[in-house]
């Protein structure tokens, strides 16, 4: 059996593939995106990705990153594409059709598009648990979804 151990690989090994990722930020929840992105830069650099291979985009809503996946892994050749949004539960049925509409949408692309599309939208009840799942306690998710990233990239060169 194959094994791709990513997180066993040094910075050297990481910065030597020559890996470019495209990072999309929705504007919703701005307060929780950004803290988000920052985990998922962040481990970026550390990892040993090049600053000038990392590209970001904002958006303005969660939804909007179905639509901006989708373009941007038809029209650019990147390794992998992280998608960035915050949605908390409300008062109305909205949550749970966005929930669902923009999960299956980044599904889609992934199915269509040789593309890893990482999926980096909370889902939370309330602010306290976006915080938490943003840099607090419960750590950053951001920062998963980057180590998510640089693994599918490599482990889809590797079936190249």
């Amino acid at each position: 059996m194959k094994t791709c151990p990513v997180y066993s690989l040094d910075k050297k090994k990481i910065q030597n593939a020559n890996l470019k990722f495209a990072i999309i930020v929705s504007l919703w929840n701005k307060e929780i995106t950004k803290r988000l992105y920052k985990g998922a830069y962040e481990t970026f650099i550390q990892s040993g990705i090049l600053k000038e291979k990392i590209q970001t985009w904002e958006v303005p809503g969660s939804y909007e990153l179905i639509y901006s996946a989708k373009k941007i892994a038809h029209c650019y050749n990147f390794d992998s594409i992280i998608t960035i949004g915050s949605l908390i539960q409300g008062e109305t049925h909205h949550f749970e059709y966005l929930c669902r509409a923009i999960s299956q949408g980044i599904k889609d692309i992934n199915i269509k598009y040789d593309v890893p599309i990482i999926f980096c939208v909370l889902t939370d009840r309330n602010r306290q648990q976006s915080f938490e799942r943003s840099g607090g306690k419960n750590g950053n998710r951001g920062v998963e979804c980057a180590k998510t990233a640089i693994y599918m990239s490599l482990f889809r060169r590797s079936i190249k």
